[in-house]
């Protein structure tokens, strides 16, 4: 090139100076350090919770110690101090706090207030053993979820057309939203009935080698797949309906590249999801611990608040947390080494999930919401508080057509009043949490997160029977106390799957157009961002609300959400899991409401194509 030629191009219009649309260019760029700050500020406030939580009951734990160790002593202040002496506890809550940290650090996490032996001596084999079980958990999670997508993806992969199959179609929706909402604990004794008692060929109680985690991981990885499998459905619909694989279609190259491309998106995008999964997982263990007898972090963190032996609550949420950061770390990894690049990525704007996929009026969940609505019309004019001792476990008959319980209630008028008080509660949770999650991960999606993990991964970490654990126990049992706990962890998961959407809007190529052509933020956000996010954290939303269900269910079942005699979904199944062998229909009455609550959203985010 000429001397000229290249000054006239070193010269020419725009050079020197930076495009004055950069800035907000910069403003939905990656910006790889500034989820740190947010990470760290998140973790530090975990941790100063965790430490202040001897004196979050507002009591000197001086005080606490004596009451759990020597309930008759009642007050008095020279045992007190006697108590201080010897376990060396802070009187100021902001000298605790930093003595605590600051041991923590050096790896002395005190000492129980109950057994009085070193809190890493029974927290260490106990975090090892959950971690164990939620490891083959998130295995089988993984498994399940594979096998429910891959059909879908193949099919996209032939053929754009709706598919005359529609099998698929089913293992993609109603298939794993009915998963996700099996509760576990009805799981694992199911299972211990079959596999452990009626053939005997897996052990029933106890953690003795990795047969003792079939049964526990099945039950906890079979609702989490399921779960997994739905969350990721839209991501797979949407990467199908993209442009670029329009174009891959029509040109008639071998398909095997283009499954392995879709299947790379959809493992970047459920890389963040599985974190989350893979924390509730561990959240829920907690009650299928109790059922196998595993000496695992849940357990012992349950019976720790129980007993409010607060050192050894402090050590399982350290534990929990500093796992939770790791694994969040690597997943913004993965997240980011196999996401798209934006070459490959269309131009133009993607259509709503699913446009295609259903036509016409969706008759089975209309007739199945019809007939669950008849049904709750038709329990309610029973009469659901009367006890009757002669009817007493009675089968379904004529008197009690879906049998009674153990005092004789009858079974369809509890259900009846069960379902509108869970659905309803769950139902305000899982409203609340779609505002909060889609404002918080939203405006974190578009800050653009590096690659370490930002702070939703952090409060990610938190297992949400944990937090319900520790709410109860402040509140007392009941379900106001259930409701707050559950809807302080409800919003984290959609806020994470918010903030991968914005994320990967704001990477696309119209996005990056809009702001060439001069588009502000706040039409980006409306005209392009908010359709390509609410969407799919609407039907995202939608699959939780039975996740919220369950979360007060959960709850319920461990004695510190509703009454034993209130009709609600958890304190039923709680009730009823005794006597699973002799009378079923006390368990398959509460599981199949939630089974089908799940199978009516699945059909209705399905057949409005988000």
């Amino acid at each position: 090139m000429p001397s000229s030629s290249r000054r006239q191009g070193r010269t020419g219009p725009g050079h020197g100076r930076k495009p004055r649309r950069s800035n907000a260019i910069e403003r939905f760029g990656p910006g790889r350090l500034r989820s740190l700050p947010g990470t760290l500020a998140t973790s530090l406030f975990l941790l100063v919770v965790v430490a202040a939580l001897p004196w979050l009951r507002g009591e000197d734990p001086a005080q606490t110690v004596l009451r759990v160790r020597f309930t008759a002593r009642g007050h008095d202040p020279a045992a007190v101090e006697a108590l201080r002496r010897e376990l060396d506890l802070p009187s100021s809550p902001v000298h605790g706090v930093l003595t605590w940290l600051l041991n923590a650090l050096r790896g002395d996490l005190g000492t129980s207030w109950v057994s009085r032996q070193p809190v890493v001596e029974l927290v260490g084999p106990a975090l090892r053993t959950s971690l164990t079980l939620a490891g083959t958990a998130l295995l089988v999670a993984l498994a399940v979820a594979a096998l429910l997508l891959s059909p879908t993806v193949r099919q996209g992969a032939r053929s754009g057309a709706r598919p005359r199959n529609r099998w698929p179609t089913w293992l993609s929706g109603p298939v794993p939203a009915a998963l996700a909402a099996l509760p576990e604990v009805v799981v694992a004794v199911a299972g211990v009935l079959l596999f452990a008692v009626t053939w005997r060929l897996l052990p029933v109680f106890g953690w003795n080698g990795p047969m003792s985690a079939v049964l526990p991981g099945l039950a906890l990885g079979l609702p989490a797949g399921g779960l997994l499998a739905r969350m990721l459905s839209a991501t797979a619909e949407h990467t199908l309906d993209e442009p670029w694989v329009r174009t891959w279609r029509a040109s008639g190259l071998d398909r095997r590249p283009l499954r392995r491309a879709v299947m790379r998106r959809i493992v970047a995008v459920g890389a963040p999801q599985s974190v989350v999964v893979g924390m509730s997982i561990v959240g829920s263990s907690v009650a299928v611990e109790k059922v196998f007898s595993i000496p695992g972090a849940g357990t012992l963190a349950l019976d720790s608040v129980l007993a409010e032996d607060l050192p050894v609550v402090q050590a399982v949420l350290a534990g929990f947390i500093a796992v939770g950061l790791v694994a969040a770390a690597l997943a913004a990894v993965v997240h980011r080494t196999l996401a798209l690049p934006d070459a490959e990525r269309a131009a133009g704007e993607p259509t709503h999930l699913g446009s295609d996929v259903h036509e016409g009026r969706p008759v089975a969940p209309v007739a199945l919401l019809a007939l669950v609505a008849v049904g709750l019309a038709v329990g309610l004019t029973r009469n659901g508080t009367a006890t009757d001792l002669s009817a007493r476990l009675a089968s379904p008959g004529p008197a009690h057509p879906l049998g009674a319980d153990a005092v004789g209630h009858d079974q369809w008028g509890r259900l009846a009043e069960g379902t509108l008080l869970t659905v309803s509660l769950a139902a305000g949770i899982t409203l609340a949490a779609l505002v909060v999650g889609a404002l918080l991960g939203t405006a974190a999606g578009l800050a653009g997160p590096g690659r370490a993990p930002g702070a939703l991964d952090v409060l990610a970490t938190v297992p949400s029977n944990l937090v319900g654990l520790l709410v109860a126990a402040a509140l007392g049992p009941g379900l106001r106390g259930a409701c707050l706990a559950v809807l302080l962890v409800a919003w984290i998961p959609l806020a994470v799957h918010a903030r991968t959407l914005a994320c990967e809007a704001r990477n696309t190529g119209y996005v990056r157009a809009a702001v060439l052509c001069g588009a502000g933020p706040a039409r980006i956000l409306r005209v392009h961002v908010l359709p390509a996010v609410l969407g799919p954290l609407l039907r995202h939303a939608l699959v939780r609300l039975p996740a919220a269900a369950l979360g007060i269910a959960g709850l319920s079942f461990l004695g510190l959400g509703a009454d034993p005699d209130r009709p609600e979904l958890g304190a039923m199944l709680a009730s009823g899991v005794g006597y699973l062998e002799s009378a079923p229909w006390l368990v398959l009455g509460p599981a199949g409401v939630l089974i089908v609550l799940a199978v009516l959203t699945s059909g209705n985010t399905r057949a409005r194509g988000h």
